[in-house]
């Protein structure tokens, strides 16, 4: 496996936009004009050279190491190939991924995997907003799966039509906001108020902290289907898969502000 490394001189003075890094794009640059990749976001340019020693051969990889919250739009646009970041990172990483492998070792800033479309995407943490669409855009995430190990901030799943996002912590106020599908699966809790405006998609979890009164118990089930999604996605992630679900859980169905169509599945 080949790799190309950029490593952080100095923390930067300006935010930065890295949306134009691909490892597969890269592959094909030579080493100038891989340094000389515009990046700034502010009236003084930069370029990549300028803030990053860069290493290693172009290939199916690509490292950031020395990451800060500073550095925007990691893996927007990625359709093959792996990104690593070592560090923390800004806004809008993985925004709109179609395929590939993101790994971000660090915590995020808003809007993770928006619009994500496929592949799969690894954070430490996550700030709010993650897979929600940008103002004015229609949906949010569209398919693929996001995993992180520690806690998500407000409003994950805004606007969510299809795909999955996991979590081991727990998920912010209002999580599935206006959700038209998907999955969002806690294995710790939901925060206050979990699908405000939600129309269809699930909720996986062993607890809410309060749930909107629009939302209806439906009581309990046995969901052989469950068990099948457990099966999925431990084949699909191995060691990153949540625990097992139980197939016997308390299904809350709403939001019946809308369609209501939307459940809670309690698995606690």
């Amino acid at each position: 496996m080949s790799a190309l490394t950029l490593k952080l001189k100095a923390a930067p003075d300006q935010r930065l936009d890295l949306s134009a890094l691909s490892p597969a794009k890269m592959a094909t640059m030579s080493q100038s004009e891989i340094e000389n990749l515009a990046i700034g976001t502010g009236r003084r340019p930069v370029k990549l050279g300028d803030l990053f020693a860069i290493s290693g051969t172009p290939g199916d990889t690509l490292v950031i190491d020395g990451a800060t919250a500073r550095l925007d739009g990691i893996g927007s646009e990625l359709d093959q190939g792996t990104i690593i970041v070592e560090g923390d990172v800004g806004a809008y990483a993985g925004r709109r991924m179609k395929g590939g492998r993101l790994d971000i070792r660090g915590t995020t800033g808003p809007y993770l995997a928006s619009g994500l479309r496929g592949g799969l995407v690894l954070a430490k943490s996550a700030g709010d907003l993650v897979g929600a669409p940008r103002v004015g855009e229609r949906f949010g995430m569209m398919g693929g799966i996001v995993v992180i190990a520690g806690d998500v901030g407000e409003r994950a799943g805004d606007r969510m039509r299809r795909g999955t996002i996991i979590t081991k912590g727990r998920f912010g106020p209002s999580a599935g906001s206006r959700m038209m599908g998907g999955t969002l699966w806690t294995e710790t809790g939901f925060g206050a108020g979990p699908g405000p405006l939600m129309r269809r998609g699930t909720l996986i979890g062993p607890s809410v902290e309060r749930l909107l009164p629009t939302f209806g118990d439906a009581g309990l089930h046995d969901l052989n289907v469950l068990r099948l999604i457990s099966r999925y996605f431990s084949s699909e992630l191995g060691d990153l898969a949540p625990k097992p679900l139980p197939a016997k859980v308390r299904r809350i169905s709403g939001d019946l502000a809308t369609i209501g169509k939307g459940e809670i599945l309690l698995t606690a």
